[in-house]
């Protein structure tokens, strides 16, 4: 058994958690990274491979503590699909784009829930090795990067273009407040020119707050459409491999928008982080584990704000850019992190 988690090592370990999780560049690459390029005392206390190693307890309540801010920062979405599954359940169908896009969001959770009962264990114990997660940042860089120059670049300088007139629309719909998303009203244009997506009305001809917006087209989906783009979190379950980016990546390629994909993306990986981290987190009540009860707690909080930063951050992040700048880093990284453990 490796030694305990100290406080520094947490907090340190909980800031790259709380952005590496959202950013599609693999949390648990670099929490198997970060270690062992530090060596020494860093590589004893988080190597996740060791027999019983606490930092296993600790990667876990930082899961938890992201999807805590995910819940927070979507949490008028989330009320909303609430709202939307009792309802169809109560009433024995699925009308209202927020009763589908609750059920999509259930459907699109299985696989990797599956997958994970399955294969996490063996994943960590054997692939979460620093060659091994570099190998698969490296990937990561190379998934990202051909997704975008598979779409054809439509990210382009258009797109840059209508991004301060695009801010601007947002700023004075948000004067509006508000407005019922069940209206089933809705406007379809698409936009092949650039990344920007359709404008959604309500049956009185306004315009939808973007974030409802966004869900309504979501809603449009169909099943085997979120299955396809749930099951792209699988990836997240190899150590460098980013789940967000992987999600984003397959809703890019089922014809979403950057905003959109990630936007489903985070959705997507709510309840999975969030179920996933409590069933987990009893190992922390472990007596073996007592000594990092404290130093998860402090990098707990660290992660659960870092998260909420990037969250935000991203969310309007891909509202004009595209995932290029994240799969250059990801290449470098894991080039040179293979050069250094191979």
């Amino acid at each position: 058994m490796s030694g305990t988690v100290t406080y520094l090592e947490a907090i340190v370990i909980g800031l790259v958690q709380g952005v590496a999780e959202l950013f599609p560049v693999s949390s648990l690459g670099h929490a198997v990274l970060i270690p062992a390029f530090l060596g020494g005392s860093w590589a004893a206390d988080m190597d996740m491979t060791a027999k019983q190693s606490p930092y296993l307890a600790l990667v876990v309540a930082l899961h938890v503590a992201t999807a805590c801010a995910l819940l927070l920062f979507f949490r008028r979405d989330w009320v909303r699909v609430i709202s939307g599954l009792i309802s169809s359940v109560r009433n024995r169908r699925i009308e209202t784009p927020y009763e589908k896009l609750a059920w999509l969001l259930i459907i699109g959770t299985i696989p990797v829930g599956l997958a994970g009962l399955v294969l996490d264990k063996l994943l960590r114990e054997h692939l979460g090795k620093p060659l091994w997660a570099a190998v698969f940042l490296a990937l990561n860089g190379l998934l990202l990067l051909g997704a975008e120059r598979l779409r054809g670049g439509r990210a382009g300088a258009a797109e840059q273009a209508s991004a301060t007139g695009r801010r601007a629309e947002r700023g004075a719909r948000a004067d509006r407040g508000a407005v019922t998303a069940a209206s089933g009203g809705s406007r379809r244009k698409q936009s092949t020119a650039t990344l920007e997506p359709p404008r959604e009305l309500d049956r009185h001809g306004r315009e939808l707050p973007p974030e409802i917006a966004s869900d309504i087209r979501l809603a449009r989906l169909s099943r085997g459409t979120a299955v396809q783009v749930g099951a792209a979190q699988i990836l997240g379950l190899f150590p460098g491999l980013s789940r967000s980016g992987a999600t984003i990546v397959a809703g890019l390629f089922k014809g979403l928008h950057h905003e959109d994909a990630a936007r489903f993306a985070f959705l997507l990986a709510t309840p999975v982080i969030l179920l996933a981290g409590l069933y987990k987190l009893p190992e922390l009540a472990k007596p073996e584990n007592s000594a990092v009860i404290g130093p998860a707690i402090a990098g707990s909080l660290v992660t659960f704000v870092a998260s909420y930063v990037s969250v935000r951050y991203l969310v309007r992040y891909f509202e004009t850019r595209t995932l290029t700048p994240f799969a250059i880093y990801c290449l470098v990284v894991g080039a040179l992190s293979v050069v250094r453990f191979a």
